[in-house]
């Protein structure tokens, strides 16, 4: 028999609420009901294509070691969905999770308005970091920015946003400054921003509103760089947006706490690799996290034959993941794995560049090689891999 919270999963995961419909009016309705939460927390805000849960998970590291109590709110999640919502490292409990859907979905029901997954979360995280009185929020958006759920905040204390690509097009537009134009949506008056490149959308909406614009160079101490449990030559963007807004908001936070931090941090499954089983975890899921990933792996690992296990949502441009990543002579199999909007395996064969198999449980992932699992968050946490 089914507990109540996996009860509670499967109505999250219903067709009923499992899409994206971005857009403020229905979980404004929604707050408001519940005397508007959000306005009593405060927030560093972080959007962008890439590297948001990474510059999340710095941040949340580095004010918990200073001694702040932390929300860290992030999406989407690896194995189960008590990871999106932290409060000081730790994530809400299973019954917690339970008590603040039913709350959240009555209140919905009541209201007549049909809510989202992404929505229903992001009204029990405003909830439940009230409830905890957590010092300072960690908001990831969820996708965009100008009309993503997370952005019913009206102040913050900082915008950062992250490494601007394609992705998400259908949604967010077709070219670079279009979406730019999309994330700079959760800049706020008065409120600075950080970023690595000052792309015009975000100069001009950082000009409109008169928030400071603060332009992260992606240089950084080494003594930081070698610091930071996460790997990777991109982690070296994200270390120095963090430390960027670290410096700004939190003057009084010494190089010394920022050491005692970095080796503490945890994002699983970005570039993570586990040495016993020659194995990297890596959730990118577009061409430029990909293109990142393939650098690491040739920087890291140059002279390893590779084992890739590949599987990717069909809203992304798998064909040219597969084409950045794979190399004649990769043994590659491809993961047609069972999760909504998931490419079938014929999917993924008929665009992939060189010749591959079809993955199954089966498949031995031994040492005899560096193994790569990679493609989408969504199939690692479907994946029985014992990490």
């Amino acid at each position: 028999m089914a507990s109540d919270y996996e009860k509670k999963i499967e109505k999250l995961h219903s067709k009923g609420m499992f899409y994206v419909d971005l857009g403020l009016e229905r979980i404004s309705n929604v707050l408001q009901a519940f005397d508007n939460p959000q306005d009593k927390l405060k927030y560093i805000h972080v959007a962008g294509t890439n590297g948001k849960g990474s510059v999340c998970a710095i941040l949340d590291s580095i004010l918990t070691e200073s001694g702040y109590k932390t929300g860290l709110y992030t999406s989407p999640h690896i194995f189960e969905y008590t990871e999106r919502i932290k409060a000081s490292g730790k994530k809400i409990t299973r019954k917690d999770f339970v008590k603040y859907f039913d709350v959240v979905y009555k209140k919905a029901q009541d209201l007549k308005t049909h809510l989202t997954e992404f929505e229903i979360l992001t009204v029990m995280m405003f909830l439940y970091f009230v409830d905890k009185k957590v010092d300072v929020v960690i908001l990831e958006t969820g996708m965009g920015g100008r009309f993503d759920a997370t952005n019913v905040i009206k102040r913050n204390k900082c915008s950062i946003i992250t490494h601007i690509d394609l992705d998400h097009t259908d949604k967010l537009g077709n070219t670079i400054e279009e979406i730019a134009f999309e994330k700079a949506g959760i800049i706020k008056p008065n409120c600075p921003v950080v970023t690595l490149k000052g792309c015009e959308s975000i100069k001009q909406r950082a000009d409109e509103l008169n928030s400071l614009l603060i332009l992260s160079g992606q240089t950084v101490y080494k003594e930081f760089v070698e610091a930071l449990s996460l790997k990777g030559l991109h982690q070296r963007e994200n270390l120095s947006l963090a430390i960027t807004a670290i410096n700004y908001l939190y003057p009084e936070i010494t190089s010394d706490i920022i050491l005692k931090a970095l080796p503490k941090v945890k994002n699983p499954c970005r570039f993570e690799y586990f040495k016993n089983k020659n194995l990297i975890v890596d959730a990118s899921h577009n061409p430029n996290g990909v293109k990142a990933l393939r650098e690491n792996l040739d920087y890291y690992f140059p002279n390893q034959k590779r084992r890739f296990v590949f599987g990717c949502l069909n809203t992304k441009d798998y064909k040219s993941m597969m084409e950045i990543l794979f190399r004649v002579g990769d043994e590659v199999y491809l993961n047609g794995f069972d999760y909504p909007n998931a490419c079938t395996f014929e999917e993924l064969n008929k665009a992939c560049p060189i010749k591959a198999k079809k993955y199954n449980s089966s498949v031995s992932l031994k040492p005899d090689k560096l193994n790569v699992i990679c493609g989408s968050f969504y199939m690692i946490g479907k994946m029985d891999i014992n990490l």
